[in-house]
C-alpha cells in the first residue's frame, strides 16, 4: 500500500483537489478541515476525516495516531489550511490580522511539529506547504497576508535546512491567482471585487486541480529529489 498522506484545508479548493490527486494515486488520507461534511462527501477511498482546527495540537495529534494506527506511518503532510482577507493597511481589521497570523503561520508550524519527528526518525518523508506568490513579491491592500506567506517561505527553508540530513524534504508550493474561495473571505469589498475582475481580465485564474497535480508531481519524485520551491502562476497574471 502506498503511504498515508496528511492534508489540511482539506473540505475545499486546494485541499480537496489535492486530496483527490492522492487518491487517485491510491494513497491512503486523513483529511483535515473545521468542516466535516465537505470531506466525507468526496468519498474517497482509505480515507479517514476528521473535523480538527489546526491550531488545536491534542486533537490534531490525536487524528494523526488514529490515521498511522490504520494506515501506517505518515509520509506526506500538505500543510494547505490557510486564510486571506485582505484591505488597505488603515481600514484594515486588527482580528482579521490575527486570523491570518494564527492559522497562516501559526498552523503551518503545528502541522511541521507534530509530522516531523516521525520523519526524522523513520529517515524519510516529505512536507509541503502552501505559500503564496504573495510569499515572494509583495502587493498592495495585502501587507498581512504577505506577511504570512514570506514566513511561510522563510519557515519552510530553515527548518528545510536542519533536517535535509535526514533525509526529510521540506516543499513550498506558491499559487499566483487560483480560483477558490479564499479570496471570499475578505471583507474589503474594493479588495474582493477587484482580485475577481483581474482574474476575468487575464482569462481566468489557476483551477485547484492544476496546483495539486504539482503537488503530487513533486511529492513523487525520488526521495532524494527536493522541489525546494515552486511558484505557479496564470501565463497571462503579470504581477
Amino acid at each position: 500500500m502506498n503511504k498515508l498522506v496528511i492534508i489540511t484545508g482539506a473540505s475545499s479548493g486546494i485541499g480537496a483537489a489535492t486530496a483527490q490527486a492522492f487518491a487517485a494515486a491510491a494513497h491512503p488520507l486523513l483529511l483535515l478541515a473545521r468542516r466535516l461534511e465537505p470531506m466525507e462527501a468526496l468519498k474517497l477511498p482509505s480515507t479517514l476525516c476528521r473535523a480538527v482546527d489546526v491550531l488545536d495540537a491534542e486533537s490534531f495529534q490525536r487524528a494523526i495516531d488514529e490515521a498511522e494506527a490504520q494506515f501506517g506511518p505518515a509520509e506526506y503532510l500538505v500543510n494547505n489550511a490557510g486564510v486571506m482577507m485582505n484591505a488597505p493597511a488603515l481600514e484594515s481589521n486588527p482580528t482579521q490580522w490575527d486570523s491570518m497570523i494564527d492559522i497562516n503561520i501559526k498552523g503551518v508550524l503545528t502541522g511541521i511539529r507534530l509530522a516531523l519527528s516521525g520523519m526524522v526518525k523513520r529517515g524519510s518523508g516529505t512536507i509541503v506547504n502552501i505559500g503564496s506568490i504573495a510569499g515572494v513579491k509583495t502587493f498592495s491592500n495585502h501587507a498581512v497576508y504577505c506577511g504570512t506567506k514570506f514566513a511561510v517561505h522563510a519557515i519552510s527553508e530553515a527548518i528545510r535546512e536542519e533536517v535535509s540530513s535526514k533525509n526529510v524534504r521540506l516543499i513550498t508550493i506558491a499559487p499566483g491567482m487560483v480560483e477558490t474561495d479564499l479570496v471570499n473571505h475578505t471583507t474589503h469589498d474594493a479588495s474582493r471585487d477587484g482580485w475577481w475582475d483581474y482574474a476575468k481580465q487575464i482569462g481566468g485564474a489557476l483551477k485547484p486541480t492544476d496546483i495539486a497535480e504539482a503537488i503530487v508531481w513533486s511529492c513523487k519524485l525520488p526521495q532524494s529529489v527536493c522541489v525546494r520551491e515552486m511558484v505557479i502562476c496564470p501565463t497571462r497574471q503579470e504581477p
